[in-house]
């Protein structure tokens, strides 16, 4: 089969949202309840930074810390569910599947060189 660079230029998600236009964002990375937590504790050290500094600075570096941490969980399971999406067919797997894994992946390589 030969490269198509057409199809290797479309997006990852090719299915027009309303007025023709894609959907607006793909899935959140980390679950909202999480990023939320994440986020008041970033705020908290934030908003203590005039009374006490040097607490804030490691209250947000925890934050920070357990950002990354979940981060990495969440980009670990997800190409974990990838490859066993495409390593469990044979050799002879259809192509539409195929390009769709490889779609998946552009996307989440794209999203994580834009943070």
């Amino acid at each position: 089969m030969m490269y198509d660079q057409t199809r290797a230029r479309q997006s990852a998600d090719p299915t027009p949202g309303p007025a023709g236009r894609r959907s607006p964002s793909p899935e959140p990375l980390l679950p909202s309840d999480e990023q939320h937590k994440i986020v008041q504790r970033l705020r908290h050290a934030l908003n203590t930074f005039a009374d006490s500094p040097l607490e804030a600075l490691v209250e947000a570096e925890s934050a920070y810390e357990e950002a990354t941490a979940q981060l990495v969980k969440a980009l670990a399971e997800r190409r974990r569910l990838l490859r066993a999406g495409w390593q469990s067919h044979n050799p002879d797997a259809q192509s539409g599947e195929l390009r769709h894994a490889l779609r998946q992946y552009r996307e989440i390589t794209q999203r994580l060189l834009h943070i």
